[in-house]
């Protein structure tokens, strides 16, 4: 008597909740939930870190609840930071990836390259708000990149 109930209950389960028996081989089946999900997700093109050169051809428009991945890159011109500390505070940081090394991050308040590579973040777009990221002690808006969360 007890294995005809387990065997009618795995049978009641599989029939009246068809999630528990799906083999995941048709695109009608659950996917990624949250915001990591493929579907919230968005590259931002990159920047670039060269002496005297603009960062970005254009200020960034980002969504809060966003997942955004962007390639930092600097080109060894010369040893460049990239400062935000308000902008790094109003994301959420969910990797750093440098030369195949990935980093989870509690808080980031700038980066330095002492010579030429590119770093991935992945990242969140979390607090609405006007921001601004810049090459520390840059002369003018040359080197600076106006970034809004909406």
């Amino acid at each position: 008597m007890r294995k005809f109930l387990i065997a009618a209950s795995a049978t009641l389960a599989l029939t009246t909740f068809p999630a528990f028996a799906d083999d995941d081989d048709d695109d009608a089946g659950f996917g990624m939930a949250g915001l990591l999900s493929a579907t919230n997700s968005e590259d931002l093109p990159p920047i670039l870190l060269s002496a005297g050169q603009p960062l970005a051809e254009a200020p960034l428009m980002l969504k809060s609840g966003t997942h955004y991945e962007i390639e930092i890159e600097a080109d060894g011109s010369q040893e460049l930071a990239l400062a935000g500390a308000a902008f790094f505070r109003a994301i959420w940081i969910n990797e750093l990836v440098i030369e195949g090394i990935e980093i989870r991050p509690l808080g980031v308040d700038s980066f330095e390259f002492d010579e030429a590579g590119t770093m991935e973040m992945s990242f969140i777009a979390i607090k609405p708000g006007s921001y601004t990221l810049s090459v520390p002690q840059a002369r003018g808006d040359l080197q600076t990149l106006q970034i809004t969360i909406e």
